[in-house]
């Protein structure tokens, strides 16, 4: 540590009692720990008398202090309040404390869009020089900041099959590789993730596992509980549900060892925080400080308060519209591939390889909302069945509570080359349906009448 830093108050070292999710400190009066359920609804926010029972909008940008010693403390990291909704805001923090809570997570920072928590999770970590292991089936917007964004700045990515076996993925490991990277369901290859054979890797080689759970949600896949460190959100999905707000999440697992050797940003002073050292005074949460001290600081990609109230808003129905999807994704996917004009239909569970992941790492036995499927003919067989559809939409978007379709090889990742697609688990004929929770009969009957068309 610098003679500067040395000579100021370093900031304290958090506790390190461990609160686990919906549980209080143990006493004689602590409360039983509540339900995924309950938590959906009232998680993380706890009013006062008087106060109010919603989350409210607390639109400032500004926080009011007594005198300069207590914005100094917060300012240095040796207390934690607002300062400037750049970096945390009160409603914000109510969002992210239900995440955390749903989750499992030590802590959470909400972010802008899906795409700055992934950028936030990953640029905490890597340095120019460094190596990231992904999975192939992703988001095509994560698969642009991997493959071409991340390499402007001496950051490469290898990506995997994420069905091959361990040995195959495990070659790809080098000695500069500091993560690996997955998504809980892949979009839209809808790859249920194996956890354990990227958890055993990644924590035999001593580097963090990442996940994003956009997709799946912590109402069906709690990924801490199966090896991942860090979770990621796009809130713009299931979380929201109603398409109407964007932003994203962080969530530390405080269970990776920052300090083994290989990350040393964690390890020796911040000059930007008087010589903060971030595995000293904050073991637990290391990373996600790090994260909101520093990148949400100097990269600005901020969730707004009133996204977050309705990000809260979305989060107390996730547990009764996420069965919903699930079952009428699963019909209507039984549906098509019953239907003569239908080559094929992919919807997790229908295989066996699917179905073992479901029951192993899902706590329900649930699909989620998203199904791809071919249609027999070509290209201007899908426009024609785009156009036909009357209750389902053509949108750039998924995971809402109206059904919607996509044509992903011409949209999404239509920056893709056919090598790329064909790993992404993406074909020529690929429809993306996110089904949402209209009446499944009406559903079927619009897909129907569409296909007749194609």
């Amino acid at each position: 540590m610098s003679k500067t830093a040395a000579s100021r108050k370093s900031p304290k070292k958090e506790s390190a009692q461990k609160v686990r999710p919906g549980q209080p400190a143990a006493s004689e009066t602590a409360a039983p720990p509540l339900s995924f359920d309950t938590l959906c609804i009232q998680g993380g926010y706890d009013p006062k008398v008087s106060e109010p029972r919603i989350l409210p909008i607390v639109q400032s940008t500004t926080y009011k202090y007594d005198d300069i010693d207590h914005v100094n403390r917060i300012m240095t990291l040796q207390a934690f309040g607002h300062k400037y909704s750049r970096t945390s805001n009160p409603t914000v923090a109510g969002f992210e404390a239900r995440m955390n809570l749903l989750e499992g997570g030590t802590a959470t920072v909400a972010t802008a869009s899906g795409q700055a928590a992934n950028l936030l999770a990953i640029i905490t970590i890597v340095r120019p020089g460094d190596h990231i292991l992904a999975a192939s089936q992703l988001y095509g917007g994560t698969f642009t900041l991997l493959n071409s964004t991340l390499k402007k700045f001496g950051i490469e990515t290898t990506f995997f099959d994420p069905n091959a076996s361990r040995a195959d993925v495990e070659k790809l490991v080098r000695p500069e590789t500091r993560l690996i990277f997955g998504e809980t369901l892949g979009n839209p290859g809808l790859a249920i993730l194996d956890f354990d054979k990227l958890a055993h890797i990644a924590k035999k080689h001593g580097i963090p596992f990442i996940v994003d759970n956009s997709l799946a949600t912590a109402w069906l896949c709690q990924p801490f509980k199966h090896g991942a460190n860090i979770v990621t959100y796009s809130a713009t999905k299931y979380v929201d549900g109603h398409a109407t707000s964007i932003g994203g999440a962080v969530i530390d697992g405080g269970n990776f060892d920052w300090a083994n050797g290989k990350f040393p940003d964690f390890t020796t002073p911040d000059p930007t925080y008087n010589g903060v050292i971030y595995t000293q005074n904050f073991p637990q949460t290391a990373f996600l400080v790090k994260a909101r001290a520093q990148f949400l600081r100097d990269f600005g990609g901020c969730l707004s308060p009133l996204n977050a109230f309705l990000f809260n808003l979305g989060l107390e129905t996730l547990h009764l519209r996420m069965p919903r999807h699930g079952e009428n994704a699963l019909a209507l996917a039984r549906f098509l591939a019953k239907h003569s004009k239908v080559a094929w239909v992919n919807y997790p569970g229908l295989d066996a390889t699917g179905k073992k992941r479901i029951e192993k790492y899902f706590r329900h036995k649930n699909g989620s909302g998203i199904l791809t499927f071919g249609i027999k003919g070509d290209l201007d067989s899908v426009r024609r069945f785009v156009k036909r559809l009357r209750v389902a939409a053509l949108v750039v978007h998924v995971a809402d509570a109206r059904t919607g379709v996509l044509h992903p090889a011409s949209s999404t990742h239509a920056q893709m080359n056919e090598k790329q697609l064909l790993a992404a688990g993406i074909t020529p004929d690929m429809i993306r349906v996110s089904v949402g929770t209209e009446d499944v009969a009406d559903l079927i009957a619009d897909f129907d009448q569409a296909l007749a068309a194609a």
